[in-house]
Order: C-alpha cells, then structure tokens, then sequence
C-alpha cells in the first residue's frame, strides 16, 4: 500500500466520522494523520512497523492505525465506520461539490441510500425542498451525477497504465513469454481509458483462459470472449479489459490495429489502400517497416488518431517530438507557503538533484484564503527566503512566481506593483467556476491581456472523470495568447492535463509557446510532468516549442525582458520593499 492510499484511507475515515456526526476533534485527529502521510516524500510501508512514529513524527495512536492499516488492509476506525454505512451512501461521499454533512441529511432524512435514489429523488424535486439545499444545490447534484455517469468504467491514463502492466507482467509470467504488448487506449496516451487492452503471443489460448479467469481482481465476461480473445472487467473499477491471443507470427499486426484509432487506419494512403489493408495484406516484425513500405514517417503511436498525420508523414514533415529529457526546469509549484507539503528548499533541491536548473514557485494568491494564500506582507518575507536560498543554491535558480487568482471580472489578485515584483506570473481561475462560454472566455481574455500575465493556468478548470471544466472558446483564446505573447501551460497533474491536447498543435500554429507544468504541491509532483509530456506529444509538441526546455539562461532573460517591456515602468521594488 502506498503513501497515496493511506491517505486516501484516512481521508475517507475522517469523512465517514463528520457523516456520523462524531467528535469534530476526533475528525481533525484523523485529517491530520492523512495530511502529515501526504507530506511524506519516502514510502511509508517500507519503514519498520516499531520505527513509524520515529521517522513519520505520527503519535504512537496515530502510527499504530498506520500500521494497522499496511498489515490489514484496513483499521479499526474505518471498519467500523463501514459496517454501519450503507454501500451507497459511502459512494456519495464521492459525489463533487456536496460533503459529508449534506449526503447525512440525504440519508437521515430522505432515507436515500444509493446513487439512484439520490438521482430520483432530485429529479422529482425532493432534494431541493430539504433545508440547506434549494434549487441552485439540487442542480449541482443532478450535473454531478450526470458526469459520474459519463466517468463510470473509466480510468485517469495513470491508473490505466498501472493496470495495463500489472497484466502484462501476468500473462508473461503466467504464459511464458516475453510477446506481450499493452495496446489500445493506454498506448495512444489517451488521458481516460475505457478499455485496458493487450496482446499476447500464446499456442495455449485454453490457458490463458483460466490465467485470467482466475486472477482476483478480474470478472469474466464469457458472453463477449472467444477462443482468441478474453474480455472481461476490472472488478474494482469496472473498466473494460481485453486481452486478444494470437501467433508469434501475427504479433506485430495485431498490436498495430490495435493502437491506432479507426480515422488512422482507414484513411486512404498516398499510393493506395489503407494502413488496415497493408498490414493484413503482409506480415512485419516492427511497425517501423510497415510505415516505410506505405511511403511514411514512423508515425509514434500517440499521434495515430486520424488528425492529419499520414499526410505530414507521407511530406516527410513529422515533428521531432518532446522527451522527457528536454525539460530542464519545473514551473508552477507549490510550497508549505500556501498548499504544498515540502518547504522551498525541499522542492528546489529535488530539482536540483535531479539533474534540473531551476524552480517556478508559484505559491497561491491572496484571494485563495482556502489554499493560505500569500498577503502583500508575506510576499515580500517569501522573496527574501529565495534570495537567500538563490545564493546558498546557484547555479540552480529559483524564480520568484505567483498562481494569481484570475478575479472575477478578469482582472489579477493583487495591485500593480505588487504583481511588478515577480519574476513571472500564472494566472489562473479557482473560483466562481459556474461560467457559459461568453463569461468564462471573456474572464480569460482580460487576464491574458493583463501586461503582468506571463502564462496561464489550466484554461478550463477541468478535473477529468470528477469536474467538467467551464466551456471555453479555445480559438479565441489561443488567438489572444499568441497576441500578448502569452504561454500556455499543460497542467500534468492527471486529474487535469489541461490544456487538452486536441488544442496544443492550434497553439502551436499560432506560435504560442507551452509549458509542462506539474502543479506540484509535493516532491512526488514532479513525476507528473511525464504526462504533461504525453500529452503534449498527442498534440506534437516540440522541445523547440517548450518553454521550460530553455535553459535557466534563456529563461532569466525571458522574464526580464517581458517585464522590462511592461509600460510605464513601475518602482515596485520601493513601494513594497522600502
């Protein structure tokens, strides 16, 4: 069990305690041992049971539950908990946008204990007559489900990936062989998967059968499986999960066809045929040869989605794509001056240990009050501690930012001259999401035109398979970044990943920088910027085109001239400084 599911596990204890309407104490006990488990940058389960309030500075109470939890699988809190709340009701408690206190009124005194229930009782317009609710809330909720509904059986890429090889590696021990590929959605780099499918060379299909058949964690679904083909879901989740069985001789085909999206497979080649048509006409031991024989760049699986590519591979024209190696800075971090879990000093030497050249930090604003933002005054104690730590640390950098709360009317959290003294600025929205297209792309456009704004934040808000993001018009502002000279970041935490990247190459040709940014609140965060990376790739992304590929040089040089640009020229340094 890892740091993150213990968190989650405690987390869901202290909800279950505020649903039973238990000690409030009690409650910030237990949120606090999930808050101080999350701030762990080494992996808990791996620390001697006697050692754990030692080294996770737990109370003896609070790391013996700890323990409990990694030798169970659970503790007794939280069963308890369990065995007296109805499956569903716990369920609820996942719903976004209604907390423990109101699912308690839902249950207590509407007597709802399942999602359907819920979702009846709102369309009848039951929930809005409960007090403390109305109607604004029992919209919310019926949106809330309809998204649920949209997201059941899915998971975040993260999730999917995980999974993929954990069957992988099954099928190679359980059957013998190292020609097993995961394909399908997980391949392609899709930020939600449906299905986890994979393909594996066997002579012995009747045995991977009952491999699969038998592993905890997987039902069957012998109705849609066949001699060739186990099909199934991941019990847990309820994802769908295909494994096809083929010959060694058919192994590179069928990993092909399935990992790419049907619009690739079709479209017509510049000879003649399909893709389709070629790889079943002939065999290939690579998928490199089958490209070269249709007259095309190799084109990387992430690009095959039928969006222009075979005719850029046909020109030879196929960008060389990012790698995770490009990337020479982390921009968009928080620390334990707003958020985050990990001081300035640990976030930076992280980086720097790991072979980057500098640090964004980007502590919230002052409007976060809910995130610690950071007042004028603080502001002014946190520059000093970069100063500081700048000179203990060079050559690695730490560059003085801010996520600035896009306010309502579009303008930034704080005055002029306080936004003068940042290095750089991420202006992002978090609150009053509840926006129609017109408002939230005009809120975005006069943050972007803001001189101070250096690059924006998560365009949509969105949380993938939890929070829809507010409807914007990509066009629009993408049009108005290229305008300002403005970066757009890829947000990499998975539960974003936004800027989609079905807009990244519209970005791109508009000469709108990128920016692969972690949104990191723990040093942990900063294994996210792989899948900022994936999913600039899908939108063909080039290092050339990243902003944080430049050198801390290029970088410093950057911001300075961006900032010396601003006109007029502001003395911010006397105003809030001296």
């Amino acid at each position: 069990m890892d740091n993150r599911a213990l968190t989650r596990a405690f987390k869901l204890a202290a909800q279950l305690m505020e649903l039973h309407d238990e000690n409030p104490f009690k409650i910030r006990a237990i949120e606090g041992t999930a808050n101080a488990l999350d701030a762990l940058s080494f992996p808990v389960s791996e620390v001697e049971r006697s050692g754990l309030p030692d080294r996770t500075g737990l109370s003896k109470t609070a790391a013996a539950k700890v323990a409990e939890l990694l030798d169970t699988g659970t503790f007794s809190e939280l069963q308890r908990l369990l065995e007296v709340t109805p499956p569903g009701v716990v369920e609820m408690l996942g719903i976004k946008g209604i907390g423990p206190k109101k699912i308690r009124s839902l249950w207590r005194e509407l007597g709802l204990e399942t999602i359907e229930q819920l979702r009846e009782a709102a369309e009848t317009d039951q929930v809005s007559k409960l007090k403390g609710f109305g109607k604004k809330t029992q919209d919310s909720i019926l949106e809330a489900l309809e998204f649920a509904g949209q997201s059941k059986g899915k998971l975040l890429y993260p999730q999917a990936e995980k999974l993929g090889a954990d069957l992988a590696q099954l099928l190679r021990d359980g059957l013998k062989t190292e020609q097993v590929a995961v394909a399908g959605e997980i391949r392609r780099r899709l930020e939600t998967v449906e299905t986890v499918c994979l393909v594996a060379t066997t002579d012995n299909p009747a045995k991977a059968h009952e491999l699969l058949n038998t592993t905890a964690g997987l039902t069957p679904d012998p109705r849609r499986s066949g001699p060739f083909a186990w099909r199934g879901t991941a019990t847990e989740s309820g994802t769908q999960v295909e494994v096809l069985l083929v010959k060694p001789e058919d192994f590179t085909t069928e990993v092909f066809l399935n990992s790419a999206a049907e619009a690739h497979l079709s479209e017509s080649l510049p000879t003649s045929g399909s893709l389709r048509q070629l790889a079943r006409r002939e065999k290939f031991q690579q998928e490199e040869a089958l490209y070269e024989k249709a007259g095309l760049q190799f084109i990387a699986p992430e690009l095959r989605e039928g969006l222009g590519e075979i005719a850029l591979a046909a020109d030879k024209k196929l960008p060389r794509l990012l790698e995770d190696g490009d990337l020479r800075g982390s921009l968009h971090n928080h620390s334990t001056w707003s958020d985050g879990n990990h001081s300035i000093r640990e976030m930076a030497t992280w980086l720097r240990d790991h072979n980057y050249e500098y640090l964004g930090l980007c502590d919230h604003s002052q409007a976060a009050h809910y995130a610690n933002g950071l007042s004028v005054e603080r502001v002014r104690q946190q520059h000093q501690e970069i100063d500081q730590l700048n000179a203990e640390l060079a050559p690695f950098r730490i560059f003085k930012g801010i996520e600035s709360d896009i306010l309502g009317d579009g303008s930034l959290d704080y005055p002029n001259d306080v936004l003068a003294s940042f290095d750089f600025i991420v202006a992002s929205v978090h609150s009053n999401l509840k926006m129609d297209e017109a408002k939230a792309t005009g809120r975005l456009l006069r943050a972007i035109e803001n001189p101070y704004t250096t690059m924006l934040g998560h365009p949509t808000g969105r949380l993938l398979l939890r929070r829809q993001g507010y409807p914007i018009n990509y066009k629009a502002v993408i049009d108005a970044c290229a305008q300002h000279n403005v970066i757009i970041e890829i947000n990499a935490n998975p539960w974003r990943l936004d800027l989609d990247w079905r807009w990244v190459r519209y970005a791109l040709d508009q000469g709108v920088q990128l920016s692969i940014n972690p949104d990191a609140h723990h040093t942990n965060g900063y294994e996210d910027m792989r899948y900022g990376v994936l999913m600039g790739r899908k939108g063909h992304l080039t290092k050339e085109m990243t902003f944080n590929a430049k050198s801390v040089e290029e970088v410093a040089a950057y911001f300075e001239a961006r900032k010396a640009a601003i006109k007029p020229p502001l003395e911010y340094k006397k105003s809030l400084f001296e």
